[in-house]
This record gives structure tokens, sequence and C-alpha cells, in this order.
């Protein structure tokens, strides 16, 4: 039996490890390692310290379906809905631009119910906290070391955390990687962005007209959405959350500021836009460094093959483009990459 390490959470890995459960059964052990204490990545939904119940999504702000992937995902998006793991999103967004034939989707269970399905459904042994640190050959194996604890051995490991990440990785990958393929992973690039979750207590009010809003006219917020609201649960959940995302060029100037700092110009420009704003009874701070894909691999299937034998595969949505679809169109092509080669 094959055992097979994938290293991230996300929806790359977790819809890698699904399909691969789908393709080859119960022939395939498969292992995911996330660095993180949760699964999900940019899909993580977080939850109000005072209220469990009460969640904010504070990576994706809700799923596109362009007319293209709506078609050829299809059966990734009937299952979803046919779970309720998705609903269509028909709450009043302002300023967002919909394209003819596509479809918009949110999760009212959190983005993070999508990632955590594939997870459940592919049987993968889970563990978190675990950071790949240096990657070996070692007696037709791969040899993979981690921050803490013990080296472990795996005849196949597939990487779908960030480009960036993959290439600080030590040890024989290192030098497994050609000249032409580490060309290519260094032209990679991400844009950064911050995003604050604001939490309040059961029976606070906010009174606006929207579920979410697109500005474009301010210098450090880009998206405000009340996200109980967006994803369709209002009548759910006494307590709201809101979701505030920074735009490209604040996350660039302020990527190595300090968080504290950062935190304080957000939430005045917060003040600023809506000045009726009760206070939060907690708030959650996340920096994006690497949010959203702004140059992938070019000319690239959605994964890049390392090496053979063993075989060692990268993916991930640095290898196609960001989003839903993004992630699918590489998991795929790990499963096919996979199957040509064990």
């Amino acid at each position: 039996m094959s055992r097979i390490l994938i290293v991230g959470a996300g929806l790359t890995g977790c819809l890698s490890a699904y399909l691969l459960r789908q393709e080859a059964a119960k022939s395939l052990r498969l292992v995911v390692w996330e660095t993180a204490k949760d699964a999900g990545g940019r899909m993580a939904t977080t939850r109000s310290p005072n209220n469990p119940n009460v969640t904010a999504d504070l990576g994706v702000k809700y799923i596109s379906a362009n007319p293209g992937y709506a078609k050829k995902h299809q059966r990734f998006y009937d299952e979803l809905l046919a779970h309720g793991i998705c609903t269509p999103l028909s709450a009043p967004v302002k300023g967002m631009s919909l394209k003819e034939g596509s479809h918009n989707y949110v999760t009212p269970r959190g983005a993070s119910s999508i990632v955590n399905h594939y997870l459940k459904e592919s049987g993968a042994e889970i563990f978190y906290d675990r950071h790949v640190t240096d990657i070996n050959l070692r007696n037709g194996k791969w040899e993979v070391c981690k921050k803490s604890g013990s080296p472990e051995q795996f005849d196949v490991v597939i990487l779908t955390m960030p480009v960036p990440q993959i290439l600080q990785l030590h040890g024989d990958i290192g030098n497994l990687i050609n000249k032409s393929q580490k060309q290519q992973l260094e032209a990679v690039s991400y844009s950064s962005r911050y995003a604050l979750g604001l939490f309040y207590e059961a029976g606070t009010q906010i009174n606006v007209p929207w579920a979410a809003q697109y500005i474009t006219n301010n210098p450090c917020i880009c998206f405000i959405s009340i996200d109980n609201k967006k994803r369709n649960i209002a009548s759910k959940v006494a307590a709201p959350s809101i979701v505030v995302h920074t735009n490209v060029e604040f996350g660039a100037d302020h990527l190595e500021s300090n968080q504290e700092e950062v935190q304080k110009l957000i939430l005045h420009q917060l003040e600023t836009f809506l000045p009726d704003l009760p206070q939060p009874a907690s708030i959650s701070f996340q920096k994006w460094r690497y949010s959203q894909v702004t140059k992938a691999v070019a000319d690239c299937p959605g994964q890049m093959i390392l090496h053979n034998k063993p075989l060692l595969v990268c993916g991930g949505d640095g290898f196609t483009h960001s989003g839903f679809d993004g992630c699918t169109v590489s998991a795929i092509s790990i499963v096919k990459a996979l199957e040509a080669n064990l």
C-alpha cells in the first residue's frame, strides 16, 4: 500500500485527497500535514472567542463560478449544493459585477466546511502543527522532516502550499528542481492583504441596507460584509459578525508593518466609512502574505512534477489561478499525474 503525503490542508490538498480516494479506493494510505491548527488555508473560518457559533470567513469572500467552469465543474458544485455546504448567493452585494451565466455561492457553515467535507470523505489521516522543513531522497522513498518530531518516510509527496514556501524547503529537493523549473517557480507572484473579523454581542443591530459591499474609493478597505447576512444565516444567529478586507495596494505598502498599527489603521478607515458601527466584543486579525495569485506558472497543466520515481509533485493555485475553480483544476491535474506515475 503506497503511503502518500499531502502537504497543506487547503482546498487543493484536501480535494486531491478526496479525488485520490475515489480513484484508488483503499489501495492508498493518505496522510495530510498542515502547518496551521485547522484545515482551510485561505478558506479557513474564524470563530468568535466568546461564542463559537458566531463565525467569519477572513479569506475567500464567496465562491464564484464563471460560465465555463460552472459547466466543467458542475459535479463538484452539485455535490456541495446537495449536502447544503454551499447555497446560492442571494443577499445583496453592493458594487458586485455579475457576468452572464456565472454563479456565486456562499457557505452557511463557513468556507472551511468545503475543505472539511473533502477531507472527511477522503478518509485521510490529518495532522496539524506539522511544518515541513526538509525533503530528502532515502532508499527510494521520501524522508520528510518537520520542525518538531522525527522524520517520516513516504512513497509519494504532494506539495500544495504557496510556491514561495516550496522554494524555501531544504534538503535534496533543492537539487531536484532543475534550472527551468526554478525559474518558473521564482516567477510566481501573489498579492497580499489584511482581513479583520469583528464579532458582536447577541442582539447587536447593524443597520445597513446591504449584506456586503465593494469599495473603490478608500485608501485601505476594498470589501466589507455582514458575514452572517451574506451567508443567509441572519435569522439563525443572534450575534452578527463583520469581515473587512483591505485592498492590494494597502497590503503591499504595509506587508512588513507592525500588526497592531495596521489594525488601528483599518479600524480607523472602517469608522470613517461606517461611523455608527457599534463597538465589537472581539476582533480577529489575519495577514495574508499570499492572498491571490497575480502571476501563475506559465503554460502549466495545474501541477509540476519535480521527480518521477519516487513521485514528488507540487500544485495549487500558483499553477493555475486563484479561486475554487483554479484549485479544482490543480487537484484534478495532480490526480492524473499520480495515475500516470504510480
